[in-house]
This record gives structure tokens, C-alpha cells and sequence, in this order.
């Protein structure tokens, strides 16, 4: 393997992509509202959010001896800890109520990896919660502790976004609920394992239409928003209908996930023309 498919997979896998995702939203909002998003949130949300992946992704593993790793896995383990001392560091330099967020969010993550509910079961075990507390968390942090570090209302805009994100978060999952299909516990009760492939694209589809409609209703926060919120549904829907159980390995992983960064610098291009 040469050098710059290893920093691939680390970038993959140590969780940067998907946290780097996370922080796209973040910036969306700051966007949307502006002076919520500071740099002490933007750490903390970054390295947090590698935290929580990697804590979800490898506490299965985090008991085995150090020396029964393989180095990527080592790699991982040393990056996740120093991102948790990091995360640590710039969360307590936010306000409390955020704090108070961020540690909710955290708890749910916890609750989340860790078996600790009847017959060993975590949240995600729980027949049909995984996608919904994933989709929760998301929202919690991405448009919600925004809102409180800045401390404004929670008006119509702000629960609007906030459904908005809710919906586009959960239809960000159904390509890797899609591609983990053949490997899910039936236990699990995924949207696909209920519905079929199929019926979850059609339902993925009328979320995102869902998703525009709301836009629609907001549209007097700016033209930016609304042709970028559009671009993105239509980005969105065309992942969502070539997703299939046989799907590249870095299909839902990079580019499903690569979304929200593209919507952030979408946003940003279509700032500079308007």
C-alpha cells in the first residue's frame, strides 16, 4: 500500500472526513445566523466529533492489548485521545448552557456504543433507534449549540433548520443503512430491513422533497440559502437513487459523507456571484 492510500484510510478512517462533514453544517448555520459559530465551537465540534466516531467505531476493540493492535489501529487510538484532550480543552471554554448540550450529545453517543440496557444492548441495538438518534445528535450539535452559544430565540427559522437538518441527516444515512444490509443483525431493524431497498429510496426522495418545501417556506433568508439547499437536495437524491448493497468501497464512506463539504463551499462560490 503506498504512502497516500495509507493517509487515505487514515483520513477515512480516524473519522476527519466525517467530522470535517459535521463542521461543514456547523458553518452552514453560522451562516444562516450569523456570529453562532465561533472558533472555540468549531474545535471543540471537530474534535469532538472524532471523539464520538472513533469511540462508537473502536470500543469494541479498546480492550484488547496495546500490542494486539495492528499500527493503523495504534495510530488511531493515540489520534483519538489526543482529539478528546483537545475537545476537552475548548469545551470548557464555551458557555455553560452549551456545555450542558454538548455533554446531552455526549451521553446519547455513549448510550449509543455501549451495552449497558437490558441483554447487553446499546441504543443502537434497539430494534429501529440507530438512524434516528444518529440523525438527533447531528441536529443537537449542528443547529442547536450554534444557536444556544450565541444565545438566540428559538424562533420558526431556527426550529425550521432544525427539522431541516434532522430530515437531511436521515436521509444521509440510508446509502450505508443500504450498504450494510448483507451485514446488519435483522435484530437491528434498519429502514432497508423493514421497507426493502427500494421503498427506502422512494422514501428518502419524499424527505428531501420534504426538505425543499421547507426551504420554500424560508426562502426570504436569502437566495444563497435557497439555491444551495436546492443543489444539495438534488446532489442528495441523485447519491441516495445509485446507492445499492454492492456499492464502492468509498461510496457512501467519502462521498456520501463529502455532502455537507461540498454544501459549505457551494454556499461559499454562490456568496461570491450574489
Amino acid at each position: 500500500m503506498n504512502l497516500g492510500h495509507r493517509i487515505f484510510n487514515f483520513y477515512i478512517n480516524s473519522s476527519i472526513h466525517v467530522s470535517l462533514a459535521v463542521v461543514s453544517l456547523l458553518a452552514i448555520t453560522g451562516f444562516y445566523f450569523k456570529e453562532t459559530v465561533t472558533f472555540n465551537l468549531t474545535t471543540f465540534v471537530f474534535f469532538g466529533s472524532i471523539t464520538g466516531y472513533n469511540f462508537v467505531k473502536y470500543s469494541g476493540i479498546a480492550k484488547l492489548h496495546w500490542y494486539g493492535l495492528t499500527s493503523s489501529l495504534k495510530s488511531i487510538q493515540l489520534f483519538s485521545l489526543v482529539s478528546f484532550l483537545l475537545a476537552i480543552y475548548f469545551l470548557f471554554k464555551l458557555p455553560f448552557q452549551v456545555i450542558f448540550l454538548a455533554l446531552f450529545s455526549g451521553i446519547l453517543t455513549v448510550l449509543y456504543a455501549l451495552p449497558i440496557f437490558p441483554k447487553r444492548r446499546n441504543l443502537r441495538a434497539i430494534n429501529g433507534l440507530k438512524i434516528y438518534v444518529i440523525a438527533l445528535v447531528w441536529c443537537l450539535i449542528t443547529v442547536f449549540l450554534p444557536v444556544v452559544n450565541a444565545d438566540l430565540p428559538l424562533d420558526f427559522a431556527v426550529i425550521i433548520l432544525g427539522i431541516q437538518r434532522f430530515l437531511f441527516v436521515f436521509v444521509l444515512i440510508l446509502p450505508f443503512e443500504i450498504r450494510d444490509l448483507k451485514y446488519d443483525d435483522d435484530a437491528l431493524g434498519t429502514i432497508p430491513r423493514r421497507i426493502g431497498v427500494k421503498n427506502t429510496k422512494y422514501l428518502g426522495f419524499v424527505i428531501l422533497f420534504i426538505i425543499f418545501l421547507l426551504e420554500i417556506i424560508t426562502e426570504g433568508s436569502g437566495v444563497q440559502k435557497f439555491i444551495s439547499t436546492s443543489l444539495i437536495v438534488i446532489s442528495t437524491f441523485l447519491l441516495l437513487q445509485f446507492s445499492s448493497t454492492n456499492q464502492k468501497k468509498y461510496y457512501a464512506s467519502f462521498f456520501v459523507e463529502a455532502i455537507p463539504i461540498a454544501w459549505i463551499v457551494l454556499l461559499w462560490v454562490i456568496m461570491q456571484l450574489f
